[in-house]
């Protein structure tokens, strides 16, 4: 009697490993085993709880996975690769765990670490690192999110300090973090006078509310800012930089890890549907055997590979000649479009089951429809790669 083949596994069918150092297949593999030993077994019961696994805090921080794209200061100095690797092997056990991650690292570190003066990365960096210090990123405000430089948070100028006044909205981490890296614009000035300060916990005035009844990212701990007169010193504004350069290219970084986080979604979802479509037995037969079946299976796994491989080359050109933030846009539209196309799919083979929180992929897919949005809508990226390919500016 004829036996059913082991399936070719994902890994084997794009077989990035042998273009992977050991270093960089160290990192993958040690995140690997920590989500599914660690994370997994409590996801479903965290997303049904809209709980955050904060006493996971201190393993992120001991695998060097906060800051871990840095050098210097604590931090690991992972290469965009091995990066690339560790968030997306997070955000296959759930895209709230790999935002924590990229909050942390990408959000509120690198401003710091890029923008800060050498006083502030002492500081503050060492402690963020080693998850002492929990930061989040106030940009977006309730009108004022693809277009941050219509915000109307504002700093006032009062001596030795400024006075913040304002408003963020669907902030990452917001209700969990120690400090606050916050853009405003100073004395009521135009765009190009927006700056970075570093707001701290327990300075009156400084409140972040949480936001409940999210349907999305329920694992993530998501808040406000808000701002009534709080007096930051003038010794906490980032000074290397100014205007929506600042912002934006802390953007640039998060969204790079975006783009490999999504895949990790897509693999837990195509990983589901492939293990319940081998199992699942209707008109005498598995549904895998079902030519519709197979063909959702391999689009799934064709899309993941090319994704695959897009941030692969990318991540070796950042550490390399480097990548422009058009570059980043098209691997993260790709990238989530694809992860959230690949789990409503999935949703459908496992038919009704799909909706149940016993299996992995209604939490991705509800996630994903967060990540298709957040660091840049889907529609803005589509305009910034039709900007730079047409020459026209449809914003």
């Amino acid at each position: 009697m004829a036996t059913t083949p082991e399936p070719l596994s994902l890994d084997s069918l794009i077989s990035i490993d042998a273009l992977l150092t050991d270093e960089e297949r160290m990192i993958r593999d040690t995140v690997r085993r920590f989500v599914r030993e660690r994370y997994l077994p409590r996801a479903a019961e965290l997303f049904a709880k809209e709980q955050f696994a904060t006493d996971l805090i201190p393993e992120l921080a001991a695998m060097g996975l906060l800051g871990g794209s840095l050098t210097g200061y604590g931090c690991a100095g992972m290469n965009s690769v091995a990066y690339g690797l560790a968030v997306q092997e997070l955000e296959y056990g759930d895209s709230g765990l790999r935002s924590f991650v990229s909050v942390q690292g990408s959000l509120a570190m690198w401003p710091i670490w890029k923008y800060g003066s050498e006083e502030q990365k002492q500081r503050f960096l060492p402690k963020m690192a080693a998850a002492e210090i929990i930061g989040c990123f106030g940009l977006t405000e309730p009108d004022s999110g693809s277009d941050p430089g219509s915000m109307t948070t504002r700093a006032r100028t009062d001596g030795d300090h400024y006075v913040l006044n304002g408003t963020k909205m669907w902030i990452t981490s917001a209700p969990v973090a120690h400090l606050a890296v916050v853009w405003a614009k100073v004395d009521d000035g135009g765009p190009e006078s927006i700056r970075g300060f570093i707001v701290e916990r327990g300075m009156p005035g400084f409140e972040t509310p949480t936001i409940h009844g999210k349907m999305s990212l329920r694992a993530s701990p998501t808040g406000e800012i808000v701002l009534t007169d709080v007096r930051v010193p003038k010794a906490s504004m980032l000074p290397n930089v100014m205007g929506l350069k600042g912002p934006l290219g802390c953007l640039t970084q998060a969204r790079f890890g975006i783009s490999w986080g999504a895949l990790g979604a897509a693999r837990a979802c195509y990983d589901a549907a492939l293990a319940y479509a081998r199992t699942r037995v209707q008109f005498d037969k598995p549904i895998a055997s079902k030519q519709l079946i197979q063909e959702q299976l391999v689009e799934m796994a064709m899309e993941i590979a090319k994704g695959q491989i897009m941030a692969l080359h990318y991540g070796r050109l950042k550490d390399t000649s480097g990548i422009s933030p058009i570059q980043v846009s098209l691997c993260k539209k790709n990238n989530v479009a694809w992860a959230l196309k690949i789990a409503r799919t999935a949703r459908g083979i496992l038919g009704g089951n799909g909706i149940l929180l016993d299996y992995p992929v209604v939490r991705h897919m509800l996630n994903l429809e967060s990540v298709y949005t957040y660091e840049g809508t889907n529609e803005v990226h589509t305009l910034i790669l039709g900007n730079a390919l047409t020459g026209h500016n449809a914003f």
